[in-house]
C-alpha cells in the first residue's frame, strides 16, 4: 500500500522533474520529494554522489514515518537507527539518465566510441579495462558485420558460393573476393572445394588485378571452412598467403553475418546473373558458364551503381580510383 502513492512522485524524481526544496537546511545538491502533509507517507529522496543520506535523515528529524528512498550516494548508510523508518538504497537513475542522454551517452556502446574519438582527438592515455573493453568492441563489431577498411586492398573478403548441380558437369562452386572498401567483386567457378581453389583465385584474379592498379592486398577474411583454414605447414591457401604476406582473418564461428559482405554479394549475383541466365540458357561446361559470369561483372564493377557505405551511388571501379588516390596520399606520400 506505501508503493501506491510514492510511485508517482518517485518516477518524478528519477526523470529529474524534481519539485522545489522543502527542507531550507539541506545541502543544494539533495532534492526531495515531498509526498504531502502526512507524515506516515513515503518520502523519497534523491541525493547526490557527494552527498551522504545519513546525513539527510539527521536532517528530516523523527516527523516522518514514511520509508526514505536513498537515490545514488557513494556512502554507504552505516546506521538505521536514525531514522524509524526502513532506509531503500537506489541507483541514481534519473542523474545518470538526463545527463547521458544529453551527451548521447546512454549505453554501453556510445560511450566506448565517444572515448575512441577522445583519444584521436586528444592522444589520453587509458587504463587497462579500457583498452580491454575498446579491443572487445572492435571484435563485437566485426563479429556483428561492422568492418573498419581504409582503402582499397586493405582488408578483402572472400567465401565459396554453391552454384548448382549441372548435367554432364557436376557440382559447381564459385569461388568470390569482395574489396570490402570498393566492392569490386572478382569470381571464378570451380567443380571441387578445396584449399587449391581458394588459393587460385588470389593467384589467378585478385593478385594480378591490383598489382596493375599499384595497390596491395594487405588482409583476407574468410570463414572456417576447411578450404581456409588448416595447419600453416601442410595447408595450401595458408601457405600461399603467408608467401604473399597476406594477413588471414577468421570470421566468429557460427556468426555468418560477420562475412556480411560476401553473403550480401552472393545474392546479388543470385537474382542478377544466376537466375536469369539458367532460364534462359543450358550451359554445357565450367567454361562457358564462367563467359557469361566474367561479362556479368564487368558491368557490376563498372556500369552498376552501388549503395554501400564507401559507395553512395558511384560503380566500385568509380570508389577503387577515388580511393587509390587517398591511399596514395596518406600512406605513401
Amino acid at each position: 500500500l506505501w508503493w501506491r502513492p510514492l510511485r508517482g512522485e518517485l518516477c518524478l524524481g528519477v526523470f529529474g522533474l524534481l519539485l522545489p526544496q522543502k527542507f531550507q537546511n539541506l545541502p543544494d545538491q539533495r532534492r526531495l520529494l515531498d509526498t504531502g502533509d502526512n507524515p506516515h507517507r513515503p518520502l523519497a529522496l534523491l541525493a547526490g554522489f557527494d552527498v551522504d543520506p545519513e546525513d539527510t535523515l539527521q536532517a528530516l528529524g523523527p516527523g516522518h514515518g514514511g520509508p526514505v528512498f536513498a537515490v545514488g550516494g557513494k556512502h554507504p548508510v552505516k546506521s538505521r537507527q536514525v531514522h524509524s523508518s526502513p532506509i531503500w538504497t537506489i541507483p541514481s537513475f534519473g542523474y545518470t539518465f538526463c545527463s547521458t542522454y544529453k551527451h548521447d551517452l546512454e549505453n554501453f556502446k556510445k560511450r566506448l566510441k565517444a572515448l575512441e574519438a577522445k583519444v584521436a582527438e586528444e592522444g589520453i592515455i587509458l587504463t587497462e579495462s579500457q583498452v580491454q573493453a575498446l579491443e572487445k568492441k572492435k571484435l563485437d563489431d566485426e563479429a556483428c558485420g561492422e568492418i573498419e577498411t581504409a582503402h582499397p586492398g586493405y582488408l578483402g573478403s572472400q567465401d565459396t558460393f554453391y552454384v548448382g548441380t549441372f548435367k554432364g558437369v557436376g557440382r559447381v562452386y564459385q569461388q568470390t573476393y569482395v574489396d570490402t572498401y570498393a566492392k569490386v567483386a572478382h569470381c571464378k567457378l570451380y567443380t571441387t572445394k578445396t584449399p587449391i581453389t581458394a588459393a587460385d583465385l588470389l593467384n589467378d584474379r585478385v593478385l594480378p588485378f591490383y598489382a596493375s592498379e599499384e595497390l596491395p592486398v594487405l588482409r583476407v577474411l574468410t570463414d572456417r571452412g576447411t578450404e581456409y583454414c588448416g595447419k600453416a605447414e601442410s595447408h595450401d591457401y595458408q601457405l600461399y598467403l603467408a608467401i604473399n604476406d597476406i594477413e588471414h582473418t577468421r570470421t566468429k564461428a557460427r556468426h555468418p553475418q560477420t562475412n556480411g559482405i560476401c553473403e550480401r554479394f552472393h545474392k546479388t549475383v543470385l537474382q542478377e546473373f544466376y537466375q536469369p541466365a539458367l532460364r534462359k540458357k543450358v550451359y554445357e561446361s565450367v567454361d562457358e558458364l564462367q563467359k557469361d559470369l566474367d561479362d556479368w561483372l564487368d558491368y557490376y564493377n563498372n556500369e552498376r551503381t552501388h549503395q554501400g557505405k564507401m559507395c553512395c551511388g558511384r560503380t566500385p571501379m568509380e570508389t577503387l580510383l577515388d580511393g587509390k588516390r587517398i591511399w596514395k596520399k596518406k600512406f605513401v606520400n
